[in-house]
């Protein structure tokens, strides 16, 4: 083999290397969540919602939790509905949390709105630009008199400490529909931009909501406000 062929093999051989991510991550069990997340440590976090759902994962930063709350309500739409939710990233160091991130949306009041809930079905810590670091995306939505047929969708991704949201409202009707997105999105790396649109292909393939004809072109244009065309 020839010095040239050497030398390109290398290059290959250190790209493929850089292009791969030591991030894990898992959902805790329940019985995980009660010996990690002890009542005394919810006190000290100020966790007063009941948990949902508590993610770990592990970048090269270090050992993380995303712990997903919400406050449950009486209603007669649904079994269980929830008039709010919160949603927690803590950084696990040396025996103590360090908060790095936290939201909390609710139901708008005196709405149509009588629910909202986390949609961890497409939830994702992935580390899709692989710098090490995972790029967490939130997703949740409320729901109205049709179901999620009239209620909103938010999209929030973490990048670098930063948040990029975009936002919907759904709608029966077609200039009922409505999506917006953050001018702060469009610079995010292009893997976790397409990451987020092929999210949003399939939000509108399950049938929890239907975003304007068109986006795909506007986001492509990098439009900030996306109607029916």
């Amino acid at each position: 083999m020839n010095r040239t062929l050497i030398l390109l093999f290398l290059l290959i051989y250190n790209f493929s290397i850089g292009q791969t991510s030591n991030v894990t991550n898992k959902q805790l069990s329940k019985q995980e969540i009660e010996s990690t997340f002890t009542e005394n440590i919810r006190k000290q976090l100020k966790i007063d919602n009941s948990i949902y759902r508590i993610y770990e994962y592990n970048d090269k930063i270090g050992k993380h939790f995303v712990i997903m709350t919400q406050n449950k309500i009486d209603c007669e739409q649904r079994k269980e509905c929830f008039d709010s939710i919160k949603v927690f990233c803590y950084l696990f160091q040396n025996k103590t949390y360090k908060m790095e991130w936290k939201l909390k949306d609710f139901i708008v009041p005196n709405s149509y709105e009588y629910s909202i809930s986390h949609w961890t079905k497409y939830f994702s810590l992935d580390d899709y630009d692989k710098d090490g670091i995972a790029d967490p995306i939130i997703i949740y939505g409320t729901f109205g008199m049709n179901d999620t047929g009239d209620g909103r969708i938010k999209i929030v991704i973490y990048y670098k400490g930063n948040k990029r949201v975009i936002r919907h409202q759904n709608g029966i009707l077609d200039d009922e529909r409505h999506t917006q997105v953050d001018k702060e999105f469009y610079k995010l790396p292009i893997e976790i931009q397409s990451n987020v649109k092929t999210i949003m292909k399939n939000i509108n393939i399950n049938g929890h909501g239907i975003f304007p004809s068109g986006w795909e072109k506007a986001m492509k244009n990098k439009e900030l406000k996306i109607i029916e065309n």
